[in-house]
């Protein structure tokens, strides 16, 4: 019912922005040209995804505007829908389907997911293939779709790290393959395409929007609102890794303590913060480290979720620089996603150091008998 009715205002209101980019991306493929070749003729944006990505947008490119953007909708709240399912499922909750309806019109309520929504994005597909390859790590398959995902979007290849530091080596072997065979089908379908991508356009921080806007919710957009200009290499890399290393060091420990679901929400989280651009509808993630952080405290739970609900990151003024004017109340507010995750992983590594120093009372008990 929520994904038809969802599709519904799709067909209604066709009008997502970065579908748009992606239906340009696929046609150029289509017409024998570069998908990087010109900005799409609609909102005037570039393609900036890699060329495998424009690949799998050619079904959409051939579709009318109304029926693409129905379908897509269609398949971004299925995408969520399966989110959720997973979820309940790996924490031992309640997944009858009116939970799960409940649930997934709440999390329409969560700014990330609703701008993921009326943009078109990506981001809701990509979290559901990482959650269904990282918490089913024993199926024969595993590791293809995170490989999969890290082909149309590059920030999904944290979660290969995270399959190398919980010991599932095939996973992360498969998915890096995957990953490669994505790379190769993007020099098959567009070589010079491929070629201006993988040098000039990947190092280019800027060409997906400016770092400073508020929407960017990364490390790197906070250095650089903090500094009113981008942050040099060395001090972003410096004061990055260490958090986002920490971060996948966490997220592990509770992967291999059983808590799946929080591990790989955690290390979604480090990828955002690694990302020198994750602007806020990246933060789809909140979904399922809302539903992982329910058994561990239903007041830490609902905290978390209502950071993204309130979305304080457009609290202080915002666009058109001002950024760059902040105060440090303003600062408090608009890294306000960044702050909450780096408090997240404090908090489950607090967790964890003390639940390491506490006694074992089973050996205990059987002492004192």
């Amino acid at each position: 019912m929520i994904v038809a009715a969802a599709a519904l205002v799709a067909w209604l209101r066709p009008d997502l922005t970065d579908l748009h980019v992606y239906r340009a991306g696929g046609r150029a493929l289509l017409d024998g040209l570069s998908p990087y070749s010109a900005d799409d003729p609609v909102t005037g944006l570039p393609f900036t995804y890699p060329p495998f990505a424009a690949a799998m947008m050619i079904p959409l490119a051939v579709l009318p505007a109304q029926a693409a953007a129905a379908v897509w909708t269609a398949v971004s709240v299925t995408a969520l829908v399966a989110v959720v399912v997973v979820a309940l499922r790996e924490v031992g909750l309640d997944v009858r389907g009116w939970v799960v309806a409940g649930l997934v019109a709440g999390a329409l309520a969560l700014e990330p997911v609703w701008q993921n929504l009326s943009f078109g994005q990506v981001n809701l597909v990509l979290m559901a293939a990482v959650v269904v390859d990282l918490t089913r790590p024993e199926r024969r398959f595993s590791g293809v779709l995170v490989g999969l995902a890290a082909g149309i979007k590059l920030t999904p290849l944290v979660f290969v790290v995270l399959l190398l530091l919980v010991g599932r080596r095939d996973a992360a072997g498969r998915a890096a393959l995957t990953f490669l065979v994505t790379v190769a089908v993007g020099f098959a379908v567009s070589p010079g395409g491929a070629v201006s991508y993988w040098t000039l356009g990947l190092l280019d921080a800027d060409r997906v929007g400016p770092p400073w806007l508020a929407h960017n919710q990364s490390a790197y957009g906070v250095l650089t609102r903090l500094l009113d200009a981008s942050p040099p290499a060395l001090l972003w890399v410096g004061t990055t890794l260490p958090v986002v290393g920490a971060a996948l060091l966490v997220a592990a420990t509770w992967w291999r303590r059983g808590d799946r679901l929080l591990g790989t929400g955690l290390a979604g989280l480090a990828m955002l913060l690694a990302s020198p651009v994750s602007w806020s509808h990246h933060w789809v993630w909140a979904v399922p480290v809302a539903i992982a952080l329910w058994p561990h405290g239903r007041g830490l739970a609902v905290a978390w979720t209502a950071v993204f609900v309130a979305r304080p990151v457009l609290w202080p003024p915002w666009g058109e620089r001002r950024e760059l004017g902040w105060g440090v109340l303003d600062h408090l507010a608009g890294n306000a996603y960044v702050l909450a995750a780096v408090g997240l992983v404090l908090w489950a590594a607090a967790r964890l150091a003390h639940e390491s120093g506490e006694p074992d009372r089973s050996h205990s008990s059987a002492r004192m008998a």
